[in-house]
């Protein structure tokens, strides 16, 4: 296939929770691994603009090699638990795999490389087996390990490489576990010591060194909270031998001497400055990178540091003393995270990121008044995306994951910009048990599953209706009169040992008079209850607003399950909830089903023996089927009302047994057609069927309804079967396109042709498939079309009265968008032509 079917709307993702993972490349795009890819980021466009997929292992460093005229790089460098370090290089506006190092034998954590003669590229990397290695890849794509050094049982946390002041000789700083920052010079074809540094009392967790005309700085940071600079320039012969002069005092120098082919330099390396200003363990620091300025290369003397006490600290000299002194602290506040791995500045130096324990970056950006505020930047799921769904009208996606939140994401426009951008705009629920699943009930209410026996019910707050019409442009009386607006609460909080989020009132947001500022009447004065205040948004909010002031209150508890729970359907009428735990005996599997109106339990369905799997309503509301671990699927049929029970009830309509199962392995996945009539199902054997028809006899019993068995040929798509949906949208030929993920993460797309004979495998064709960029890089957990055509953000943003209104909503409804989750921690949107079919 040429050109992909496929077109990249979104990646959903975060940085991966290892110090050295993110790096900011001179032409402004923002490098970082997530999960076992490395993603690229434009902070200006605010979107993933590529994915690489390469290690088969998380990738826990990444560096751009930075050209020494500081144009735009085209190559990058990562290294993964993989134990692997892959070079990527530009090709045709693309990175792709260039070249890769093997000889680690345990995890990678961090790499730094510069060009050496003829455009070699010189790489530095330290790993969790002891040792660091410096590698050489030329132009020919040859790799080889040039020398490796050995700490016996200590470990280095972080190299740097440059080369030394005057000549071309690589010089490589290393700091670890040991407290010292260790120098190493390549000279004559040898690794050689040139020295130690002492001074830090605790691990060395970062170095980073700076080219200033004539001289080197190097700056490391440590646990022992401190940040140290040290100079290192070069000496002539003169100088090296005279006699200490006693008579001034100045800082202690230790001299190293490289001997390079006939002649030998000398070196000196002296402290420069100690910097003390943050209160927790140091994990990152960073150079202002250089600027062009009047035809010459300047480094600004300004040094970006990251720190586990949530803050980031901006230091320079000051103007006439030449003290370094602290210049600008930024930082987040509250919510229960660890604070910041790193620090990254932009090549201008006006923007600065930071990412946290939690993978979220932080942005901050200077204003023309100096002033540093946050900025608007991209934030996902870190660990594993378990389900996902769109609500009823198409307009935000919520998802579940491992990392045990809850996330919602719209698209949002910025006033001026061309298109729309996808954002995290609330964060409903953050729990302390693993996420597994979640259900939309209307358009504002959601339940959801985690690895407990409890299901919890969320209703969106009032602040959230209107900050969600200031974002998607949608009229804010709507949507309120759409949900109970008289009843809503205003927002909601978690208790500080507690679970549940709380709903917060009006009357809870009372301000304090002035005159009571010094008094507390009571103990719960002292120690407030809410954390939660309410926002105005006109632009998506940083991440911790989202950990404390975007929660929805939790109204209802549903108990039965006498295990985990695993997965949770809702009906198109939204009247019922179906759900299932995980089990390994019959008593166990049976579905669960609750009245949306009461969240009593209605009535339970004992069929299956093991764990099922996934269950979908029928969009028609009449049929719930079920597919299961013990590798067959049972449909279950909604009775007719009787007058003296007024709640839904449902009975046994047709199921697989052992004999009239197809599927030899679990049944992963399942969906309807949108007409009702079909239903898919897909299997870890790498098979899909769909299997029918279901017809609704309304007239009473006019003899047996046919018998539910395959209505396509077996379609083997050649891998484990993890997701599969049918798009809402019919083929213009009346044929179904479905999608189906793959447990390599890769997504298919496939059209169903009812009425051909499926005897040869004829009714199947295959439209599409991601290419390795689009596709995830571990299995899909969940597939969802948009439940309406057209792309999210794009029709109802158009103003009045602007010309080819008609074409151009013709034009939208050839789109339909697919959601999909994946086990590598992002959430993809794609956006797809049908007329390209």
């Amino acid at each position: 296939m040429a050109a992909s079917v496929f077109e990249t709307c979104h990646v959903a993702c975060c940085a991966n929770r290892t110090p050295n993972v993110v790096s900011w490349g001179r032409g402004g795009a923002i490098a970082f691994g997530t999960c076992n890819s490395v993603a690229l980021y434009d902070p200006q466009e605010r979107r993933v603009v590529a994915v690489l997929n390469g290690h088969t292992g998380r990738v826990n460093a990444v560096q751009w090699v930075h050209r020494e005229d500081c144009a735009p790089e085209s190559h990058l460098v990562s290294g993964g638990s993989d134990n692997r370090i892959i070079v990527w290089a530009a090709q045709n506006g693309k990175f792709v795999q260039s070249v890769e190092f093997k000889g680690h034998t345990g995890p990678v954590c961090a790499v730094d490389a510069i060009y050496v003669e003829d455009s070699k590229i010189l790489v530095a990397s330290t790993a969790s087996d002891s040792t660091v290695r410096l590698w050489l890849c030329n132009e020919a794509k040859e790799a080889q390990c040039l020398h490796t050094l050995s700490f016996g049982s200590g470990f280095m946390m972080d190299v740097s490489l440059a080369l030394l002041p005057g000549s071309r000789v690589p010089i490589l700083a290393c700091g670890g576990d040991n407290s010292q920052v260790h120098l190493y010079v390549q000279s004559e074809g040898q690794l050689l010591k040139a020295m130690s540094l002492q001074g830090h009392e605790d691990w060395i967790r970062g170095v980073t060194w700076a080219s200033l005309g004539g001289e080197l700085l190097l700056a490391s940071c440590s646990q022992d909270c401190l940040i140290r600079v040290w100079r290192l320039c070069a000496k002539s012969g003169t100088d090296a031998r005279t006699e200490d002069d006693h008579t001034i005092i100045k800082m202690k120098e230790d001299v190293f001497e490289v001997k390079q082919r006939d002649k030998s330099s000398v070196f000196a390396v002296s402290l420069e400055t100690v910097l003390a200003g943050h209160e927790n363990w140091v994990y990152g620091v960073h150079w202002q990178p250089p600027l062009y300025r009047g035809g010459e290369l300047q480094q600004p003397l300004s040094l970006l540091s990251a720190s586990m006490d949530k803050t980031m600290i901006l230091w320079a000299p000051e103007e006439g003393s030449g003290v370094w002194v602290e210049q600008v602290r930024v930082g987040e506040v509250g919510g229960n995270t660890l604070g910041f791995y790193g620090c990254q500045m932009s090549p201008d130096g006006s923007m600065i990121a930071a990412h946290a324990f939690h993978g979220a970056l932080h942005l901050w950006c200077r204003d023309q008044d100096k002033e540093w505020r946050p900025g608007v930047v991209i934030s996902g799921h870190f660990n594993a995306v378990q389900d996902l769904s769109w609500d009823p009208e198409g307009e935000f996606i919520v998802s579940v994951g491992s990392d045990q939140t809850t996330r919602l994401f719209t698209p949002w426009r910025k006033q001026g910009a061309k298109q729309e951008t996808w954002h995290e705009i609330s964060r409903p629920q953050i729990h302390g048990y693993d996420m597994q699943c979640l259900a939309m009930v209307g358009r504002f209410q959601f339940v959801s599953g985690a690895d407990e026996k409890v299901l919890r019910v969320f209703q969106a707050p009032r602040n959230f209706v209107e900050n969600f019409a200031n974002i998607s442009g949608t009229s804010r009386e709507k949507l309120l009169t759409s949900s109970d607006s008289a009843n809503l609460p205003e927002g909601a909080s978690t208790p500080a040992l507690g679970l549940s989020n709380k709903a917060v009132f009006q009357g809870d947001l009372v301000p304090k008079t002035n005159g009571e500022e010094g008094q507390f009447n009571s103990k719960s004065d002292q120690y407030q209850e809410s954390y939660f205040h309410p926002l105005i948004m006109t632009e998506p909010p940083p991440e911790d607003h989202l950990l404390q002031n975007t929660l929805w209150p939790e109204v209802q508890k549903l108990y039965g399950h006498g295990f985990e729970m695993f997965c949770l359907a809702s009906d198109s009428a939204r009247t019922v909830v179906a759900s299932a735990c995980k089990a390994s005996k019959a008593e166990h599997a049976a579905i669960l089903l609750w009245s949306t109106a009461t969240w009593r339990q209605l009535q339970a369905l004992p069929c299956h023996t093991l764990t099922v799997t996934q269950m979908a309503f029928s969009p028609n509301a009449r049929l719930l089927l079920a597919v299961s671990r013990d590798r067959t699927w049972s449909l279950w049929r909604r009775d007719l009302p009787a007058p003296e029970s007024p709640e839904p009830q449902f009975s046994l309509h047709a199921h697989t047994g052992k004999e009239t199962a197809v599927h030899s392995r679990i049944i992963w996945s399942c969906d309807w057609s949108p007409d009702s009539k079909y239903f898919v199902t897909s299997s870890r054997d790498k098979k899909v069927i769909v299997w029918g028809p279901c017809r609704y006899e309304d007239s009473g019993d006019s003899g047996p309804p046919p018998e539910i068995k395959p209505c396509s040929s077996v379609l083997d798509v050649g891998d484990s079967a993890t997701a599969v949906a049918f798009c809402p949208a019919l083929c213009s030929d009346n044929s179904y396109l479905l999608a189906v993920g793959l447990e390599g993460g890769q997504i298919l797309l496939y059209r169903w042709s009812p009425g051909q004979e499926p005897a040869g495998g004829h009714d199947w064709s295959c439209r599409g498939q991601t290419d390795s960029s689009q596709s995830h890089s571990l299995a899909v957990k969940r597939l969802r079309w948009r439940p309406r055509t057209g792309r999210v953000g794009r029709v109802n943003n158009k103003e009045d009265g602007q010309p080819d209104g008609e074409s151009e909503v013709e034009e939208e409804s050839s789109w339909v968008q697919l959601a999909s989750a994946s086990a590598d921690h992002s959430v993809k949107i794609f956006n797809i032509n049908k007329l390209a079919l």
